[in-house]
């Protein structure tokens, strides 16, 4: 996923395509232990999404903290 296209998602969509893209973590860890799975770097690519999802998910928080404290 690009993160172009983790910028135009909503919020709500952010959380759950995180949660989506963990479970499928957790299942690709899982059968890489149980039997070498065909390419390695499928795993790699997953945790980066997970981290451009989580990126931006602080970055929108962190930015309605702000404005919540620029009007107070």
């Amino acid at each position: 996923m690009k993160n172009s296209e983790i910028v135009e998602l909503s919020t709500e969509d952010l959380t759950a395509r995180l949660a989506e893209e963990k479970a499928a973590l957790n299942k690709l860890k899982f059968a890489h232990a149980v039997s070498a799975i065909e390419n390695p770097n499928v795993i790699k690519a997953a945790r980066k999404t997970i981290a451009r999802l989580a990126t931006e998910i602080s970055k929108r928080n962190n930015a309605a903290k702000s404005e919540t404290a620029a009007e107070a």
